[in-house]
């Protein structure tokens, strides 16, 4: 187990650092897609439940 006495010095980074990447929001599209075919599918589903 650890000391708890013992420190370690503690590490500072923005967080473009921490993040060391770029964010091309390739998340937030296909996000949307699938919201949309889900909706879709459903409304598909109902229409033909309904006859």
């Amino acid at each position: 187990m650890a000391d708890p006495r013992h420190h370690e010095p503690s590490v500072v980074e923005t967080t473009t650092e921490a993040r060391a990447g770029s964010t091309p929001g390739v998340t937030r599209n296909v996000l949307v897609v699938g919201t949309l075919l889900v909706i879709i599918l459903f409304a598909v589903i109902v229409l033909v439940g309904l006859r």
